[in-house]
């Protein structure tokens, strides 16, 4: 993956994503009239401009461009996944990358949240601080959430926070794979993760982060034979030349048999 800043080339394929995205999904949640004030609100002149005064990155996926996301201070703006690539976490990605940009100048992070997001940004941390609601035609109105969230400087030498992991080895007992990708999060020193794909429908991971980077954490999930299966795991980081980050982990289960294996992750 890579999220970068957008160049005017790209600026009808970013207005395509927008639109298409409200044209899609908006209709599920909004009436007609506020799912036109949204296509008007980002129109291709106000794309242009943002893209051309340098307020717009794009989210890169082999070679194809699936998503977009802006931010001003540290108001973030305009994030849209394409429809056929939702459900990827590509959409918390860009989130958490913008997130980690804001944290160098502000302790806050703050935007307004259309209905289809809101429930994203829950989850993320973001609370609401005020409910507006804003007129649009034929008496018709738009309510949205106006939510902040706090950020926090993180003295650890690696930030876990928006970072996708694969399997590249595990012993034969456990359960992920080179299907299963993991979803980091990190706030302080405290890191959470999900998890699914493969044999794994869904997982959730709870731990910490020590200064060095290394992770100790308790990890969940329910399988494909609809088994709950939990376990603890400490897992070491390295660097490896090209920048990613690769675990190394040991780790041994608390339900079925106790017993441990090891794995390797890798940073995609």
């Amino acid at each position: 993956m890579d999220y970068r800043l957008a160049t005017e080339q790209e600026i009808e394929e970013i207005y395509n994503i927008v639109q298409q995205t409200i044209k899609i999904i908006y209709p599920k949640y909004y009436p007609k009239e506020v799912v036109d004030f949204f296509c008007n609100h980002h129109n291709f002149e106000t794309v242009s401009k943002d893209i051309k005064a340098g307020n717009v990155s794009v989210l890169v996926v082999d070679n194809v461009l699936v998503g977009t996301g802006s931010f001003v201070d540290n108001h973030i703006t305009r994030v849209y996944v394409s429809p056929k690539h939702q459900g990827k976490g590509y959409g918390t990605y860009i989130i958490k990358t913008i997130e980690n940009e804001i944290v160098k100048n502000h302790d806050k992070a703050v935007l307004d949240a259309s209905l289809p997001a809101a429930h994203l940004y829950e989850k993320l941390g973001y609370t609401t601080v005020k409910h507006e609601k804003y007129p649009v035609k034929n008496g018709v109105i738009l309510a949205y959430e106006v939510m902040e969230k706090e950020l926090h400087q993180t003295d650890t030498t690696i930030n876990y926070d928006g970072k996708c992991f694969v399997p590249k080895m595990n012993s034969e007992n456990g359960e992920v794979d080179g299907q299963t990708l993991f979803t980091y999060y990190q706030n302080g020193n405290i890191l959470w993760a999900e998890y699914s794909g493969g044999d794994v429908i869904s997982g959730t991971i709870i731990g910490t982060v020590a200064r060095d980077g290394s992770l100790d954490f308790q990890y969940q999930h329910m399988n494909t034979e609809k088994q709950l299966r939990a376990g603890i795991c400490h897992s070491t980081p390295r660097v490896m030349s090209n920048g990613k980050i690769e675990l190394s982990e040991e780790w041994q289960w608390m339900t079925g048999d106790c017993s441990k294996g090891v794995s390797v992750l890798e940073e995609v």
